[in-house]
């Protein structure tokens, strides 16, 4: 198990993204609400996360070894099980 890739998921999501879009559930509760507007359908922040993995696992069928998506996919469950 790599380690430091977790480290990274960590400082990912608890650090300068944090600063820079704010808090990550209240972030992605706007998201929610933004997708419910224009799906006109109620969206949860859960689904959410799982339609923004959904987009990495689509970017890794073009680039498998592509770290930032896997990164990502780890700090949305990450995120994701924190709800």
């Amino acid at each position: 198990m790599n380690e430091k890739f977790f480290e990274d998921v960590l400082a990912l999501i608890e650090g300068p993204r944090d600063q820079k879009y704010g808090d990550s559930t209240e972030n992605h509760a706007r998201i929610a609400a933004m997708w419910s507007v224009l799906l006109n359908k109620k969206i949860t922040v859960q689904e959410v996360y799982l339609c923004l993995i959904a987009i990495k696992l689509s970017r890794l069928t073009r680039s498998p070894h592509h770290r930032d998506s896997w990164l990502d996919i780890a700090g949305y469950s990450a995120l994701a099980e924190k709800e």
